[in-house]
């Protein structure tokens, strides 16, 4: 079966009206881009859980998904009529039938983190056998590796896991930092999310990995302290995080933070600075990750 992907470029405002519209009208997906994505220009965005993005990028492409025999160009009109825009500007492109599951798989190649840690997708043989390799596929929720957050706080856990550590992975989302952990000789280990599919995506990954992990939404979570905390998130919810995790570290224990943007690293140490000692921060394409002791 073909398809017809409508390529329709607007601004800022509307391109989330003409989303919800394309939609109604029949699109079978819709998704916004930054029409100047993989430029100079490309503009990150980025977003606390839960809330949404106050600003799109100022030029977007709304792209929308349509069955192989459906007016598009009388459905931008109709959009555009409901939306009483003007008439905005478009080009259709015709998609071929395709293997979508392999498409999908070619674009996720194992993932180097370090010389002797990969995360490898189920579908490909890890490129070093002798390496710890975590199998982890793209899926129900964040965490795959790619992202530089990710990574950081993949390379700490590999180069400061001694062995026997109890962990909690605080934000645990795929379950990746905590499957981690457990790979490279952490003893019992814990993970916390706020999001139920969470759960499901952790326990399948730490299954397919063969390690054992508990995970928890923050209601059912432990009341104990570990050897090491380590949280993924963003600035804005580690602000608010900090009393509940600074009670979940022992004395002398570690705190790893990261998804957190360079410029705000100074706010994270201002506020962690009561319960804990911090070393100097790892960084990487903007990111930062921070380790600290327990006080």
């Amino acid at each position: 079966m073909a398809w017809q992907e409508l390529r329709l470029t607007t601004d800022s405002k509307q391109a989330e009206a003409y989303s919800d519209a394309l939609f109604d009208l029949g699109a079978l997906s819709v998704s916004i881009e930054d029409a100047a994505a993989d430029t100079v220009d490309e503009k990150p965005i980025f977003g606390e859980p839960g809330e949404p993005v106050d600003q799109l990028w100022d030029n977007s492409i709304v792209l929308a998904l349509f069955d192989v025999d459906i007016d598009v160009d009388a459905i931008v009109a109709t959009a555009a009529e409901t939306l009483k825009l003007a008439a905005p500007s478009y080009v259709i492109v015709n998609v071929a039938d395709q293997d979508w599951v392999r498409l999908t798989q070619s674009q996720f190649d194992p993932i180097p983190i370090s010389p002797r840690l990969w995360i490898t997708p189920t579908w490909h043989e890890c490129p070093d056998p002798a390496a710890v390799s975590i199998q982890l596929d793209p899926g129900l929720a964040f965490g795959t590796g790619s992202h530089p957050t990710t990574r950081l706080c993949l390379q700490w856990l590999d180069s400061n896991i001694a062995g026997g550590e109890n962990v909690l992975d605080y934000g645990c989302g795929s379950g990746i930092l905590a499957i981690a952990a457990l790979k490279l000789g952490a003893g019992e280990t814990d993970g916390v999310d706020i999001d139920a599919q969470a759960m499901i995506a952790s326990n399948q990954n730490a299954e397919q990995n063969g390690v054992v992990g508990q995970f928890y939404l923050p209601d059912a979570a432990p009341s104990k302290t570990y050897d090491l905390v380590v949280a993924n998130i963003l600035t804005n919810p580690l602000k608010a995080l900090a009393p509940l995790l600074a009670a979940r570290c022992r004395t002398g224990g570690r705190l790893v933070l990261s998804g957190i943007l360079a410029e705000q690293a100074h706010e994270i140490v201002a506020i962690y600075n009561e319960w804990f000692d911090f070393t100097a921060p790892a960084e990487h394409e903007g990111w930062v990750c921070l380790s600290a002791v327990r006080k």
